[in-house]
């Protein structure tokens, strides 16, 4: 059997296989197959063998061949990041922004001049990218420089993307690379105040990331056998969720894990609020709650609602924590994971999302707007096991449709919620890079969108 193209997604603790076909004239998702991550075992392309095989299981196909072979990885830890900038509400968060759009793991950032605490911590972590800013065009200078002069004196780390003042770019680009590292040097991130510019950061981060991904064990022989680039997992549903929106309009989408719960939206808002806000917002804005998982993080959701709470909400849920696993194979498992993916899901949506404020002064009550305002969205979508496979996604995502109930800045009752049932969402995001017209059409199968 012969498909145009397979979609490998490589994860921390599982790797998929989606094959597609008719990508020119009618895309058709044929089949998954699925096996376990083989990181530990040191080298990746064991389980990628093995997610194949399965596949070949799942078509009865006793040989299988592809025109090409495309992939996204959040193996071997995913893509971690630092970010360092000048002021937390200014170029730090034009910064996040661009790395967590990019689908990084934000492991550390900091504001101002780096400390020695700094300097440890992000010898510690050991980042795959760096990423420095600091400074509106032709601004304040001086602490960029000296960040540079800072992480120079720990030698070359990981790469670094230079997204800061203009004025201070060659001068910071010399320091870092006369200490050996690699600098990628971009347009800034916040080039003049209450103006992002996240994109050209964005685009870098993925293809540095495709370049260094190779460090995961076996990972160089994948890249061997995939056409085109590697993105990272997250960036990949974020891809699809900017594709789809050209399509369908305003959208939000939600992933809950076993480890995080991130949040995409892609909208601009409204046009009042628009006017209400304090600083700007990205149209289209990642984040990722690493605490609030329904696997590994469990126990931090349940402390975030009380143990009371949760046993009035599932009588005998706190006696089942020390038996869940990935996949909840008992009712009462089951119960426990959509209660706790019902949590997760509100307390993502909130912090993700922005709110009104009424600040008082000398001239009466003035009302301001702070974050990501999601009250055009269209559409709520849920991928990921947690939303796809248990019962009650649904039902889960059309509680966050209501009013500025608090001010907070939610969707509104006329959203509507779709599931990604074939559960291919990222692969879709990564096809689209080759196949928009063909990743659209698949995207809106998998939902079950008519037209």
């Amino acid at each position: 059997m012969r498909v145009d193209v397979l979609v490998a997604e490589i994860g921390s603790t599982t790797t998929v296989v989606n094959a597609f076909d008719g990508l020119e004239a009618e895309p058709r998702f044929i089949a998954q197959g699925a096996a376990p991550t083989s990181v530990l075992e040191g080298d990746v392309t064991i389980g990628l063998s093995g997610a194949i095989a399965d596949l070949q299981r799942n078509l009865e196909a006793g040989e299988l061949e592809w025109g090409a072979m495309y992939a996204s990885s959040s193996a071997a830890g995913g893509l971690k990041m630092t970010v360092h900038g000048l002021v937390y509400d200014m170029t730090v968060r034009a910064a996040k922004e661009a790395a967590l759009g990019a689908g990084a793991v934000l492991r550390y950032l900091t504001a101002g001049d780096l400390t020695d605490h700094d300097l440890e911590s992000i010898k510690r972590i050991g980042p795959n990218i760096i990423l420095l800013a600091g400074g509106v065009d032709y601004g304040e200078r001086a602490t960029v420089v000296a960040n540079a002069r800072r992480l120079a004196s720990l030698g070359p780390l990981a790469p670094v993307i230079y997204a800061g003042n203009v004025a201070a770019r060659h001068e910071a680009e010399a320091i870092l690379a006369d200490a050996g590292y690699r600098v990628f040097a971009v347009e800034n991130v916040y080039p003049r105040i209450d103006e992002l510019n996240i994109e050209p950061t964005r685009r870098v981060i993925q293809r540095v990331f495709e370049e260094h991904i190779i460090h995961a064990p076996g990972m160089d022989k994948i890249r061997e056998l995939v056409t085109g680039t590697i993105t990272p997992t997250p960036g990949a549903v974020m891809s699809a969720a900017r594709l789809l929106k050209e399509d369908i309009g305003d959208l939000m989408v939600l992933d809950v894990g076993g480890a995080t719960t991130d949040v995409h939206s892609v909208t601009e808002g409204s046009d009042e609020i628009s006017r209400l806000l304090v600083s700007p917002e990205p149209t289209a804005k990642r984040t990722v709650e690493g605490d609030l998982g329904v696997f590994i993080n469990a126990r931090n959701i349940a402390e975030l609602v009380g143990w009371e709470q949760l046993e009035e909400a599932v009588p005998g849920g706190r006696d089942l924590f020390d038996q869940l696993k990935p996949i909840p194979d008992t009712p009462g498992l089951v119960e426990l994971v959509v209660y706790l993916t019902g949590v997760a899901v509100e307390t993502a949506v909130r912090r993700h999302a922005g709110r009104l404020k009424h600040l008082y002064g000398p001239t009466g009550r003035v009302t301001v707007a702070e974050g990501k305002d999601l009250s055009k969205v269209r559409w709520i979508i849920g991928t990921g096991g947690a939303l796809t496979r248990l019962p009650g996604g649904r039902e889960i995502m059309e509680r966050l449709k209501r009013p500025q109930r608090g001010g907070e800045l939610f969707p509104g009752a006329d959203a509507q919620v779709l599931l990604d049932h074939d559960y291919i969402l990222a692969s879709l995001g990564v096809l689209g890079a080759n196949h928009p017209a063909a990743a659209v059409a698949l995207i809106r199968k998998s939902l079950r969108l008519e037209g």
